[in-house]
């Protein structure tokens, strides 16, 4: 076997990879033994089948096999121990590559095209200015913060005549044209339904001021304006839901109103866990504000991590080469028009230029991701998704447990390794620029965000 390499400039070269028959001939001819051995075929005795006809039968197979597992194993070694650092994959030169028949051939010759990374230079000084916006927490943000809290621990409690944000529990019992109950009309106990969601204004203003034992009659269909959301609150199916037509009478059991809860120890310990040493709304305040300024951290880091990107790529020239690109997209890609790659080839341009300027710094900062970091951002990763539901503090066990589920899912523990690793990139521009700290209203820290 024997691979060259041609250069036809700095970002493009051909490798040609001869493999003749004294390269995969043993190996052939064993694997045709293996077969002749295992070979059943009427007329012979088991192992016995003709050395002719076994090969006549699966030896372009064999070979076919073979050259293909030599070819991808040969090249792909090359490249490695050449040091090439491709872009994309090696793609069959389209005038170079011979075609030739499995039956006959015995020596093959296989042209790849291969685009080659340019080599470029990341420089890091003080004398450029990255922005880096702190987000500030001012009482408002921990108002409306408490205000969430104190909803998301409120509860509905029972009072004796309905307002217009309340909701009324009750029985419904569909009736005839006559208004009379239906024998096999459609039941239903102890449904909930609240009073600001009703789309029917006289219906809604006739719950007002309602109280237990209190009947109502009306068109469900009517006021909410959906048959099957009117199926599901009386729990029946789809299809029964499309036929239900007329008045139901709703006899009603109890009077609820949501009150939120009261700032005290019982809701500090509901929203951070029953061993926080939270006494007093001064120091609920204090902690909800700390916990704030983490998240708010985390997304000035976002910010600047995408200000980075556009400091550098606007800095950093480099020539890539295109055709290539493109060609390797439609073969890797084949459901794309030629017109959807156009249109959304410089995005792909931009994410590429910003990954091969990620690889250098990562090679001139010799960044590594170690299994404790990987296992520290799928915890990382957990707290963030138990927050999502109210659950600040959880415990290490919990935490760790579910960190490693995370991590026996591959694509999340890719995904883990990958911000790990930008996190560490970016913690290197960080030591290595100007940072100009900017304070910023969490509002417009938001207007900037969706530029």
């Amino acid at each position: 076997m024997n691979i060259t390499k041609e250069n036809i400039n700095e970002l493009n070269a051909i490798v040609t990879v001869k493999i003749e028959k004294s390269d995969y001939e043993v190996t052939v001819n064993d694997t045709l033994r293996d077969y002749r051995k295992k070979a059943n075929m009427p007329g012979f005795r088991p192992g016995k089948v003709p050395a002719g006809l076994v090969k006549k039968m699966y030896g372009k197979a064999i070979v076919a096999e073979e050259v293909n597992k030599m070819l991808s194993q040969n090249l792909s070694k090359y490249l490695v121990e050449e040091k090439l650092n491709i872009l994309g994959e090696p793609l069959p030169n389209e005038e170079k590559q011979a075609s030739f028949d499995w039956d006959t051939t015995e020596d093959f010759e296989f042209v790849f095209d291969i685009a080659v990374a340019p080599e470029i230079e990341v420089k890091l000084d003080k004398r450029k200015k990255y922005p880096f916006y702190n987000i500030e927490v001012d009482e408002e943000t921990i108002d409306k913060q408490i205000e969430a809290y104190t909803g998301r621990f409120g509860e509905n409690v029972k009072v004796d005549e309905s307002a217009d944000k309340d909701t009324l529990r009750g029985d419904f019992v569909q009736l005839d044209a006559e208004g009379n109950e239906l024998e096999e009309g459609i039941k239903a106990e102890q449904v909930i339904i609240a009073i600001d969601l009703m789309k029917d204004e006289e219906v809604k203003q006739a719950a007002i001021g309602k109280k237990a034992g209190d009947v109502m009659v009306f068109d469900p269909v009517k006021v909410y304006e959906n048959k099957h959301e009117v199926g599901h609150l009386l729990n029946v199916s789809h299809e029964d839901a499309e036929k239900i037509e007329g008045d139901f009478k709703f006899t009603i059991s109890e009077v609820l109103r949501f009150e939120k809860a009261e700032l005290n120890e019982d809701l500090f310990k509901k929203a951070f866990g029953e061993d926080t040493e939270i006494k007093t709304e001064e120091e609920f305040r204090a902690k909800i504000k700390a916990d704030l300024e983490d998240n708010f951290k985390l997304s000035s880091n976002y910010k600047f991590a995408l200000d980075s990107r556009d400091i550098l790529l606007d800095k950093i020239e480099m020539e890539l080469p295109e055709e290539f690109l493109k060609r390797w997209i439609k073969a890797t890609n084949e459901e794309l028009t030629e017109e959807q790659i156009e249109q959304d080839f410089d995005n792909f341009m931009k994410d590429l230029r910003w990954q091969l300027i990620k690889d250098k710094l990562t090679k001139d900062n010799e960044i590594k991701v170690e299994d404790e970091d990987i296992k520290e951002g799928a915890k990382e990763m957990a707290l963030s998704q138990f927050r999502q539901y109210g659950m600040s503090s959880v415990p290490d066990e919990y935490l760790n447990n579910y960190a490693d589920q995370i991590l026996q899912n591959e694509e999340e523990r890719r995904r883990i390794v990958t911000k790990v690793q930008e996190d560490k990139i970016i913690e290197v521009i960080k030591e290595n620029v100007n940072i100009d700290e900017k304070p910023i209203s969490l509002e417009d820290f938001n207007k900037l965000l969706e530029k």
